[in-house]
């Protein structure tokens, strides 16, 4: 029953699918932000070393989206073709997956390994900051593969119906980690260096856990060898609705690598330092409503293939109500407890006095992340994926990266990369969510007939 998508309260389903994944998203969070706590409480280098890390942030987002190309445009796909029916067909778009996610860690792990001075130095690192960027992805880097395995096939996991199992995907890595953290990091005084290991380390743990889930004799879908090799009728499925995801992933590492050039140019690498706090509390806050967004999208593909419209319009609903709720939520505890939220990253009173009025700013108007991620998970999940795409584009290229030229030239200094977050926010997730309201949600037909969106 748990593996059925189209009976049963439509609520039920998505939040037994969304809190573990939730909780395994928030534990996998920590592979990061124990690096930068810990990281950014060193004595004496904890703000440069945090610089560092933000500077590397560019290029492991990168990584992510080449992991979302492939696992965002399949696991639609694959819980499609499980409402359907077609076990087949399902088990073909998993190997398929597998397979492009193996060549193309390779590909990204070389590229990414032989060029990251002169990347990172475009990236807006300074000689005194590139030190502990390096210092951070050569290790890093060599879990490229171990990273796109685990997080890329976890979303099969979940769409196979079995959440719990793909909590413990991510729990495996995450405990390790905040256990060989601390040891590199102060006992073995391997400082950024430490961080990278422990992280890789616990993203092999994953992997092999998530790999043995699709290869073990009793898996219901199961990686098949004489398949991953490029399928380019699959991947011409495939490729185009997870272009959504890779975009995302791109157009955040688009801005990452812009707001990092501004900031130093306006405020040094402070300011760097500062964003790369703001990031990790962006990524603390969006999770649960993320985790929501990631859990409905099966749930509504299943729904979808099985011709169940009426489910999709109520789970559309709920996820929206319940992201609106929880957004409201969490902007007002950053207007309540911003230096509080600066300090656990770092002990720096010049850090937190710059990040405290820029977070008020960066996360004014947060409510309206809710329409963007109604919108795009209804999109991605429905195979919208031309809508899917154009909104992560808007969003980030169109609006946050002009805004963030533009406004410190118009005097706002370091404030107009802030502000460049709400507006996008706002006029973005509007037009998402509108649209998919007008060209989604009103014209599905009754349950049974055949849907033209």
């Amino acid at each position: 029953m748990q593996n059925d998508f189209g009976s049963g309260k439509i609520w039920k389903i998505i939040f037994a699918q969304s809190v573990p994944l939730m909780f395994a998203q928030l534990v996998h969070l920590l592979y990061n932000i124990i690096d930068r706590i810990y990281i950014g409480h060193l004595a004496e280098i904890g703000p440069l070393a945090l610089t560092g890390i933000g500077l590397a942030f560019p290029l492991t987002t990168l990584i992510a989206a080449f992991t979302n190309l492939f696992a965002t445009g399949g696991a639609p796909l694959f819980a499609i073709a499980r409402g359907q029916g077609d076990e087949e067909r399902a088990q073909r778009i998993l190997s398929q997956v597998f397979g492009n996610l193996l060549f193309s860690s390779v590909i990204l792990f070389l590229v990414s390994y032989f060029f990251r001075r002169p990347v990172l130095y475009a990236f807006g690192a300074s000689d005194v900051s590139y030190v502990y960027a390096d210092q951070y992805l050569r290790i890093y880097l060599w879990g490229t593969l171990a990273a796109m395995l685990s997080t890329g096939l976890n979303g099969f996991i979940n769409a196979s119906g079995y959440p719990k199992i793909g909590m413990m995907t991510v729990f495996l890595g995450a405990l390790m980690n905040l256990v060989l953290d601390p040891i590199f990091i102060f006992l073995f005084h391997m400082n950024v260096a430490g961080a990278a290991l422990a992280t890789v380390i616990s993203q092999i743990a994953s992997a092999i856990w998530a790999v043995s889930f699709f290869t073990n004799q009793n898996a219901v879908y199961r990686i098949d060898m004489t398949r991953i090799l490029p399928d380019f009728s699959l991947l011409s499925e495939i490729i185009p609705l997870g272009l959504a995801g890779f975009v995302v992933q791109g157009t955040n590492a688009t801005v990452q690598i812009v707001c990092n050039r501004v900031l130093r140019q306006y405020g040094g690498d402070l300011y760097v330092g500062v964003m790369t706090v703001i990031n990790s509390v962006r990524e603390i806050l969006s999770l649960p409503v993320q985790s929501l967004s990631n859990g409905t999208q099966p749930v509504l593909s299943y729904n979808y293939g099985a011709k169940k419209y009426s489910r999709i319009k109520e789970g559309i609903r709920v996820s929206t109500l319940v992201s609106f709720l929880y957004t409201a939520a969490a902007w007002a505890a950053v207007l309540i407890f911003p230096r509080q939220l600066m300090s656990i990253f770092t002990s720096s009173p010049e850090m937190i006095e710059a990040g405290t009025g820029a977070l008020n700013m960066y996360f004014f108007g947060f409510i309206f992340m809710t329409f963007q991620f109604s919108g795009q998970s209804a999109f991605t999940a429905l195979k919208c994926s031309k809508r899917a795409v154009f909104f992560s584009i808007f969003r980030k290229v169109i609006i946050v990266v002009p805004l963030t030229l533009l406004l410190p030239k118009m005097g706002y200094g370091v404030n107009g990369v802030w502000l460049a977050e709400p507006v996008s926010n706002l006029v973005g997730g509007l037009a998402a969510f509108i649209t998919m309201y007008l060209t989604v949600y009103r014209k599905l037909p009754a349950d049974g007939e055949t849907a033209y969106i």
